[in-house]
């Protein structure tokens, strides 16, 4: 009785030792980070391109034309600029409206942003097309080495001209039936 007993404790001890620990470190091992350098940040972030430059924005804002008039022509000439704060408040002062200047700001926000998003998208693309390259790696390499699909280890019972016309590892009949599911 009393060595039942401490066969019992040695067993419940040694599974709950088995359960206590996963066998690797959670904090050494944490999702991959793809960091953007600097240069590539350069390379993504789109050129800042002034068809109309900011002296003509000082004059047709002289010339006595609309906040919206201005912004309809530096859409039409497709400028994008990379205004610093001094460049916005010497436009300010030269009188050009605030709505042109919230607009500048604006479209080259947007523009950031939308060359951004397409960059994570594209790498989103990249890795779930690697990731499903992956999967169907190892769903091959399963079914290869499964001894359902391949016969009980190099055995098989009903393929390679056995029973019926099949010709291959099978388990069933000779004609497929009775296969497990992915050993077609």
């Amino acid at each position: 009785m009393r060595n039942h007993l401490l066969l019992l404790i040695c067993s419940a001890l040694l599974l709950m030792s088995g359960c206590a620990s996963t066998g690797r470190d959670a904090s050494a091992e944490g999702p991959k980070i793809d960091r953007i350098s600097p240069e590539e940040l350069a390379r993504l972030i789109p050129q800042p391109v002034a068809k109309l430059a900011l002296e003509d924005l000082v004059r047709l804002t002289k010339e006595g034309s609309s906040p919206e008039q201005i912004i309809a022509q530096i859409k039409a000439t497709d400028s994008m600029y990379d205004l610093t704060p001094s460049q916005s408040v010497d436009l300010s002062r030269q009188g050009v409206d605030a709505k042109v200047v919230d607009y500048i700001h604006d479209s080259r926000e947007a523009a950031v942003r939308n060359q951004l998003a397409d960059e994570i998208n594209r790498r989103e693309t990249q890795k779930q097309a690697e990731v499903a390259r992956l999967k169907n790696r190892l769903w091959q390499q399963q079914r290869y080495y499964d001894p359902f699909c391949r016969g009980y280890y190099g055995v098989m019972p009903y393929g390679y001209g056995g029973y019926g016309r099949h010709y291959g590892s099978s388990f069933g009949l000779g004609l497929g039936i009775g296969r497990p599911l992915g050993c077609w």
